[in-house]
């Protein structure tokens, strides 16, 4: 494997600042559907919403949130810890951090379709959409990377 030039600090320096530009793609998504989410509550076809529509919403709503506590919570850990010389601890919680910011991401993304398509096109087209979009975002962000990781390994190792 190739490896770079640097100190174990230089890497987890180098690794924690790629996570930050990450997050904050990742981030300004998340504040969009959080968005979105919230204003639904006010519109004036909320009250006509069923009861698994609203648990949809709310649900949606809520892993949304999860998913933005957890995408900005590397700042706060962050925070606390970088004058502790702990970068490489820091750098590995806010990776995982991360990853279960995505779970709750792909949860709220799949909940968000499902909602808009049942409530436009009906419960069987909300339910199809919502796997759908389940599936290609885990497709996307755990598969392909999942089989890159393991070819490059297979290609190096």
């Amino acid at each position: 494997m190739h490896e770079r030039n640097e100190t174990p600090l230089e890497r987890a320096d180098r690794n924690f600042g790629e996570l930050l530009q990450e997050l904050r793609v990742i981030q300004t998504g998340v504040q969009f559907l959080f968005a979105f989410l919230l204003t639904l509550a006010f519109t004036s076809r909320f009250p006509s919403l069923d009861a698994v529509q609203r648990t949809t919403y709310v649900t949606t709503l809520l892993l949304t949130v999860i998913a933005a506590t957890l995408f900005t919570a590397p700042a706060a850990v962050h925070r606390m810890l970088f004058s502790l010389g702990a970068k490489p601890q820091i750098v590995r919680v806010s990776s995982r951090l991360a990853a279960y910011g995505m779970v709750a991401l792909v949860l709220a993304l799949s909940g968000s379709v499902l909602l808009v398509v049942d409530v436009t096109v009906g419960r069987a087209g909300g339910i199809a959409a919502g796997v759908g979009t389940f599936c290609v975002c885990t497709g996307l962000w755990g598969l392909l990377p999942w089989l890159l990781r393991r070819a490059v390994l297979r290609r190096v190792g």
